[in-house]
Protein backbone atom coordinates (compact mmCIF):
# COMPACT_ATOMS: atom_id res chain seq x y z
CA UNK A 1 0.00 0.00 0.00
CA UNK A 2 1.45 3.55 -0.82
CA UNK A 3 2.08 5.82 2.09
CA UNK A 4 1.27 8.51 0.22
CA UNK A 5 -0.94 9.65 -2.93
CA UNK A 6 -4.17 7.61 -2.05
CA UNK A 7 -7.78 8.74 -1.57
CA UNK A 8 -8.45 6.43 1.12
CA UNK A 9 -12.10 6.06 2.83
CA UNK A 10 -11.92 5.13 6.92
CA UNK A 11 -15.11 4.08 8.34
CA UNK A 12 -15.15 4.78 12.29
CA UNK A 13 -12.86 7.47 11.43
CA UNK A 14 -14.19 10.28 13.61
CA UNK A 15 -12.69 8.83 16.98
CA UNK A 16 -10.54 6.58 18.67
CA UNK A 17 -8.22 4.18 16.23
CA UNK A 18 -9.93 5.87 13.55
CA UNK A 19 -9.49 9.20 13.78
CA UNK A 20 -5.62 8.27 14.52
CA UNK A 21 -5.58 6.70 11.17
CA UNK A 22 -6.78 8.77 9.44
CA UNK A 23 -5.02 11.87 10.76
CA UNK A 24 -2.05 10.49 10.03
CA UNK A 25 -2.44 9.58 6.54
CA UNK A 26 -3.87 12.96 6.04
CA UNK A 27 -0.94 14.53 7.27
CA UNK A 28 1.06 11.98 4.85
CA UNK A 29 -0.39 13.55 1.84
CA UNK A 30 -3.58 11.30 1.70
CA UNK A 31 -6.80 12.10 0.25
CA UNK A 32 -8.99 11.62 3.59
CA UNK A 33 -12.57 10.51 3.75
CA UNK A 34 -13.89 9.50 6.80
CA UNK A 35 -17.60 7.74 7.80
CA UNK A 36 -19.52 7.59 10.63
CA UNK A 37 -22.86 7.38 12.71
CA UNK A 38 -22.21 11.38 14.13
CA UNK A 39 -22.99 14.06 12.31
CA UNK A 40 -21.29 16.32 15.45
CA UNK A 41 -17.90 13.91 15.55
CA UNK A 42 -17.07 14.13 11.76
CA UNK A 43 -17.83 17.85 11.86
CA UNK A 44 -15.58 18.17 14.54
CA UNK A 45 -13.03 16.36 12.83
CA UNK A 46 -13.03 18.06 9.03
CA UNK A 47 -12.97 21.19 11.10
CA UNK A 48 -9.83 20.47 12.55
CA UNK A 49 -8.31 19.70 9.18
CA UNK A 50 -9.06 21.15 6.33
CA UNK A 51 -9.47 19.10 2.85
CA UNK A 52 -11.00 15.97 4.78
CA UNK A 53 -14.56 14.62 3.38
CA UNK A 54 -16.77 13.30 5.54
CA UNK A 55 -20.38 11.45 5.45
CA UNK A 56 -22.64 9.86 8.23
CA UNK A 57 -23.62 6.20 7.89
CA UNK A 58 -25.00 3.32 9.74
CA UNK A 59 -23.51 0.16 8.95
CA UNK A 60 -26.54 -1.59 10.02
CA UNK A 61 -28.44 -0.29 7.18
CA UNK A 62 -27.69 -2.49 4.11
CA UNK A 63 -29.50 0.07 1.93
CA UNK A 64 -27.71 2.84 3.55
CA UNK A 65 -24.85 1.37 2.46
CA UNK A 66 -25.35 0.90 -1.04
CA UNK A 67 -26.45 4.52 -1.03
CA UNK A 68 -23.52 5.78 0.27
CA UNK A 69 -20.78 3.52 -1.87
CA UNK A 70 -22.63 4.93 -5.23
CA UNK A 71 -22.73 8.73 -3.61
CA UNK A 72 -18.19 8.24 -2.41
CA UNK A 73 -17.90 6.42 -5.53
CA UNK A 74 -19.35 9.56 -7.57
CA UNK A 75 -17.90 12.54 -5.14
CA UNK A 76 -14.18 10.80 -4.66
CA UNK A 77 -13.59 8.73 -8.11
CA UNK A 78 -9.31 8.57 -7.28
CA UNK A 79 -10.86 6.34 -4.42
CA UNK A 80 -8.37 3.61 -4.02
CA UNK A 81 -8.20 2.37 -0.54
CA UNK A 82 -10.66 1.01 1.84
CA UNK A 83 -10.43 0.90 5.86
CA UNK A 84 -12.94 -1.39 7.56
CA UNK A 85 -12.21 -0.15 10.52
CA UNK A 86 -16.17 0.79 12.43
CA UNK A 87 -17.02 -1.45 14.79
CA UNK A 88 -18.64 -1.67 18.72
CA UNK A 89 -17.78 -3.55 21.44
CA UNK A 90 -20.07 -4.65 24.42
CA UNK A 91 -19.96 -6.42 27.26
CA UNK A 92 -22.93 -9.32 27.45
CA UNK A 93 -24.53 -10.73 30.20
CA UNK A 94 -25.68 -14.40 29.22
CA UNK A 95 -28.11 -14.52 32.39
CA UNK A 96 -30.56 -11.77 30.44
CA UNK A 97 -32.67 -11.54 28.02
CA UNK A 98 -31.38 -8.57 26.10
CA UNK A 99 -28.04 -9.80 25.28
CA UNK A 100 -28.68 -11.29 21.84
CA UNK A 101 -29.77 -7.45 21.30
CA UNK A 102 -26.57 -6.64 21.56
CA UNK A 103 -25.46 -9.91 20.03
CA UNK A 104 -26.99 -8.86 16.86
CA UNK A 105 -25.80 -5.57 16.55
CA UNK A 106 -22.31 -6.28 17.05
CA UNK A 107 -22.71 -8.81 14.02
CA UNK A 108 -24.16 -6.37 11.96
CA UNK A 109 -21.94 -3.19 12.60
CA UNK A 110 -18.45 -5.37 13.09
CA UNK A 111 -18.73 -7.78 10.35
CA UNK A 112 -21.79 -7.36 7.73
CA UNK A 113 -21.22 -3.67 7.60
CA UNK A 114 -17.42 -4.47 6.33
CA UNK A 115 -18.78 -7.31 4.01
CA UNK A 116 -21.69 -5.23 1.99
CA UNK A 117 -19.40 -2.22 2.11
CA UNK A 118 -16.46 -4.16 0.36
CA UNK A 119 -19.27 -5.73 -1.83
CA UNK A 120 -20.48 -2.42 -2.67
CA UNK A 121 -17.21 -0.80 -3.32
CA UNK A 122 -15.43 -3.72 -5.26
CA UNK A 123 -16.71 -2.90 -8.85
CA UNK A 124 -15.00 0.48 -8.36
CA UNK A 125 -12.04 -1.16 -6.47
CA UNK A 126 -10.90 -3.35 -9.44
CA UNK A 127 -10.50 -0.44 -11.12
CA UNK A 128 -8.59 1.68 -8.94
CA UNK A 129 -5.01 2.29 -8.46
CA UNK A 130 -2.98 0.59 -6.33
CA UNK A 131 -6.26 -0.23 -4.41
CA UNK A 132 -6.22 -1.92 -0.89
CA UNK A 133 -8.65 -3.10 1.32
CA UNK A 134 -7.52 -2.48 5.15
CA UNK A 135 -10.04 -4.96 7.99
CA UNK A 136 -9.26 -4.12 11.24
CA UNK A 137 -9.98 -7.34 13.40
CA UNK A 138 -8.20 -7.51 16.98
CA UNK A 139 -5.94 -9.10 19.05
CA UNK A 140 -9.21 -10.72 20.29
CA UNK A 141 -9.73 -12.50 17.11
CA UNK A 142 -6.55 -14.93 18.23
CA UNK A 143 -8.25 -15.71 21.71
CA UNK A 144 -11.62 -14.37 22.48
CA UNK A 145 -12.52 -12.54 25.41
CA UNK A 146 -15.56 -13.88 27.72
CA UNK A 147 -16.95 -10.94 28.37
CA UNK A 148 -17.34 -10.00 24.93
CA UNK A 149 -18.38 -13.11 22.90
CA UNK A 150 -19.65 -11.28 19.94
CA UNK A 151 -17.61 -8.95 19.55
CA UNK A 152 -14.52 -11.95 19.76
CA UNK A 153 -16.31 -13.66 17.23
CA UNK A 154 -16.65 -11.09 14.75
CA UNK A 155 -13.36 -10.27 14.92
CA UNK A 156 -12.15 -13.67 14.34
CA UNK A 157 -14.65 -14.06 11.15
CA UNK A 158 -13.03 -10.56 9.87
CA UNK A 159 -9.68 -12.34 9.88
CA UNK A 160 -10.61 -15.54 8.82
CA UNK A 161 -12.28 -13.48 6.12
CA UNK A 162 -9.61 -11.23 5.22
CA UNK A 163 -7.42 -14.28 4.74
CA UNK A 164 -9.49 -15.21 1.93
CA UNK A 165 -10.25 -12.16 0.82
CA UNK A 166 -6.91 -11.76 -0.03
CA UNK A 167 -6.26 -14.63 -1.84
CA UNK A 168 -9.24 -14.51 -3.92
CA UNK A 169 -8.26 -10.90 -5.08
CA UNK A 170 -4.49 -10.88 -5.45
CA UNK A 171 -4.86 -12.01 -9.20
CA UNK A 172 -7.09 -8.55 -9.28
CA UNK A 173 -4.32 -6.77 -7.92
CA UNK A 174 -6.16 -5.18 -4.87
CA UNK A 175 -3.96 -5.59 -1.74
CA UNK A 176 -5.38 -7.25 1.31
CA UNK A 177 -4.43 -5.81 4.89
CA UNK A 178 -5.44 -6.85 8.08
CA UNK A 179 -4.92 -4.48 11.59
CA UNK A 180 -4.65 -6.39 14.68
CA UNK A 181 -4.88 -3.84 17.53
CA UNK A 182 -4.21 -4.55 21.19
CA UNK A 183 -6.44 -2.94 23.98
CA UNK A 184 -5.76 0.62 22.98
CA UNK A 185 -6.86 3.94 25.11
CA UNK A 186 -10.17 4.14 23.35
CA UNK A 187 -13.96 5.32 23.86
CA UNK A 188 -14.76 1.37 22.16
CA UNK A 189 -15.89 0.37 25.87
CA UNK A 190 -16.28 2.43 29.47
CA UNK A 191 -13.22 3.10 30.81
CA UNK A 192 -10.86 2.11 28.22
CA UNK A 193 -9.67 5.57 27.33
CA UNK A 194 -8.18 6.23 30.70
CA UNK A 195 -6.64 2.81 31.31
CA UNK A 196 -3.32 2.89 32.61
CA UNK A 197 -2.54 -0.70 31.58
CA UNK A 198 -3.00 -0.67 28.03
CA UNK A 199 -1.34 0.95 25.03
CA UNK A 200 -1.86 4.76 24.66
CA UNK A 201 -3.64 5.92 21.40
CA UNK A 202 -0.54 7.67 20.29
CA UNK A 203 2.44 4.67 20.68
CA UNK A 204 -0.26 2.63 19.12
CA UNK A 205 -0.74 4.35 16.25
CA UNK A 206 3.36 5.74 15.99
CA UNK A 207 3.72 2.10 15.64
CA UNK A 208 0.82 1.26 12.99
CA UNK A 209 2.32 4.00 10.64
CA UNK A 210 5.72 2.36 10.82
CA UNK A 211 4.24 -0.44 10.14
CA UNK A 212 2.58 0.52 6.92
CA UNK A 213 5.55 2.25 5.40
CA UNK A 214 7.66 -0.94 5.38
CA UNK A 215 7.35 -2.56 1.75
CA UNK A 216 6.66 -4.51 0.95
CA UNK A 217 3.59 -3.54 4.17
CA UNK A 218 3.07 -6.55 5.79
CA UNK A 219 -0.32 -8.35 5.08
CA UNK A 220 -1.02 -8.33 9.31
CA UNK A 221 -0.01 -5.05 11.12
CA UNK A 222 0.13 -6.36 13.77
CA UNK A 223 2.36 -3.97 16.93
CA UNK A 224 4.29 -5.73 19.68
CA UNK A 225 1.79 -5.46 21.76
CA UNK A 226 -0.46 -7.36 20.55
CA UNK A 227 1.70 -10.80 19.43
CA UNK A 228 1.20 -11.83 23.17
CA UNK A 229 -2.34 -12.78 21.79
CA UNK A 230 -1.62 -13.42 18.07
CA UNK A 231 0.66 -15.73 18.57
CA UNK A 232 -0.63 -17.55 21.69
CA UNK A 233 -1.58 -20.50 19.46
CA UNK A 234 1.22 -21.10 17.16
CA UNK A 235 3.36 -21.08 20.24
CA UNK A 236 1.16 -23.41 22.46
CA UNK A 237 -0.14 -21.47 25.11
CA UNK A 238 -3.79 -20.83 23.73
CA UNK A 239 -5.31 -22.10 26.71
CA UNK A 240 -3.05 -20.21 29.33
CA UNK A 241 -3.16 -17.18 27.39
CA UNK A 242 -7.29 -17.72 27.15
CA UNK A 243 -7.19 -18.49 30.86
CA UNK A 244 -4.74 -15.33 31.94
CA UNK A 245 -6.98 -12.97 29.61
CA UNK A 246 -10.08 -13.82 31.45
CA UNK A 247 -8.95 -14.27 35.15
CA UNK A 248 -7.65 -10.68 34.43
CA UNK A 249 -11.22 -9.29 32.98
Amino acid sequence: MKTTGNTILVTGGASGIGRALAERWHAAGNRVIIAGRRKEAIDAVLAAHAGMAGYVLDLEDPQAIKRFAEQVVQDHPALNVLVNNAGIMVAESMTEDAWLDAAERTVATNLLGPLRLTAALMPHLRHASNPAIVNVSSGLAFVPLTRTPTYSATKAAVHSWSLTLRARLKDQGIEVIELAPPAVQTDLMPGQATNPNIMTLAAFTDETMALFAQEPTPAEITVQQVLFLRNAEREGRFDKTFEMLNQAH
